[in-house]
Parts: structure tokens; sequence; C-alpha cells
């Protein structure tokens, strides 16, 4: 469904020390610029693994804004073909996330993506990359710091400070919900650092995660539920 820049396509089948090539040379086509216009249709993306790894299943669930009504949703599981690396996890993930994505009938305007986007060692965690690829608009949200120093943060729901590697600004924290640990917020694509943590503000309803990332995750898990009731999962 998405229509993916010919000359930013890549091989996923390389080595660890290709992937860290590869994301450096992407890094360079991230916009944190707000290049999208009036939102309509939101995504949210998670990923699980079964077997122990063996099997990613990606889960992709399009809602209305702002009234966060489900709109539409792909599941879809293959076999993982890249190991565990810290800083490499797109490589990992992105193969069946992207064919997931193929499988809408309808595009979102803005993705929410469990997920570092820009607050990443190269610049490139998943939202960076996915965005990049699919030219959609992009927003990491991240549930631990991978990268990146900040200050003292508020214990109320709405404070913010700045994620930041020396004089670089690489995303915002986010105290989501009071008294809860915080959110790791960057832009993937085409999203600003001032607008990404609006916006994920704008998701939230009275839990941790926004909601698009919740609705991913609870499809992401259904598999794993019904087979652990008994039941089998219709994939």
């Amino acid at each position: 469904m998405t229509q993916r820049s010919e000359n930013l396509i890549h091989e996923w089948d390389v080595s660890p020390s290709e992937a860290r090539l590869i994301q450096a040379d992407l890094a360079a086509e991230v916009s944190q610029s707000d290049e999208f216009g009036p939102l309509r249709l939101v995504a949210g993306i998670d990923v699980g693994f079964e077997g122990g790894g063996a099997i990613t299943r990606a889960a992709v669930v399009v809602l209305s804004w702002p009234e966060m009504r489900p709109i539409e949703q792909a599941l879809l599981r293959r076999e993982t073909r890249f190991p565990y690396v810290p800083g490499l996890l797109s490589f990992r993930e992105l193969p069946a996330v992207l064919e997931a994505i193929d499988r809408l009938q309808t595009l979102p305007d803005l993705v929410f993506c469990d997920g570092q986007g820009v607050a990443h060692p190269r610049r490139l965690g998943i939202a960076a990359h996915f965005g990049v690829l699919t030219g959609l608009a992009s927003i990491g949200v991240g549930k631990s710091r991978l990268v990146g120093e900040y200050g003292e943060l508020g214990q109320a729901k709405g404070e913010t400070t700045p994620l930041c590697v020396g004089d670089e600004r690489i995303g915002t924290v986010l105290r989501s919900r009071s008294g809860v640990r915080p959110l790791f917020i960057s832009p993937g694509h085409r999203v600003s650092q001032t607008t990404a943590p609006l916006l994920v503000m704008q998701a939230l309803t009275r839990f941790r995660l926004p909601e698009p990332i919740r609705a991913a995750h609870r499809l992401a898990s259904a598999p794993a539920i019904a087979r652990a009731s008994g039941h089998r999962p219709k994939l």
C-alpha cells in the first residue's frame, strides 16, 4: 500500500556492521519538520515475538483522529531473520511491520511507533527508519531511554523536559500519567521536536501509553493470549 522511494530500499539480510552503515545513510533522509496535513487517521504499531523470538508478530491499528475509533487493522506473522542486537531492532522488526502496512486499505496520516525515533545512537530508531522508508509521518514513543541525558522531571501528567546528547536535542521526556515512569518521545519522520510530544499528549487517555500504541499492543498480544487459553488465533 505504501509507495516507497526506490533509492531508499535496502537489503535486510545484512550483518550488524552493514546495518549500522545503512542506518547512518538513512539518517540523513530524516525530516524533523512538520510535513503533514490535517490529521484524520492515525495508526499505532507494535511488535511481539513467538517461539523464543523465532516468529515476529507485527500489529498495525488505524484509528480515527481525534475520536480514536477503530477503522482498520492488520496482523502479520513471519520468520525472524535478524538477531537481537541493541540499536538495530528495526532490522529485526521492520520487515514484518512493512508487510503489515502493505495490507492496509487506507494509509494513516500519522503513525505512532512503539520504539525510538531519532533518540537513537545513529538517529535512526524504528520510527525514523519506518518513516523514511514509507514516507509516512511518524513519532517514536519509547518506554525506556536508549541514549541521551535529561534534567529533573515533574511528577504531574504533561510535565516535559528535553532529552539531549550534548547540545543536540534528540527528544522529549514526557510524564504521560502522574507518578508513573516517563515516556521518551522523539520525531520519527516529518514531525518536529516541538510537535511530537504535543501529539502524544493528544493521543493519551487515562493510561501511560497513547491510545494508538495501546490498540496495536492489544492486537499484537492477542495470539499469545489465545494460545495460553487453549484457543487457536485466527490470523
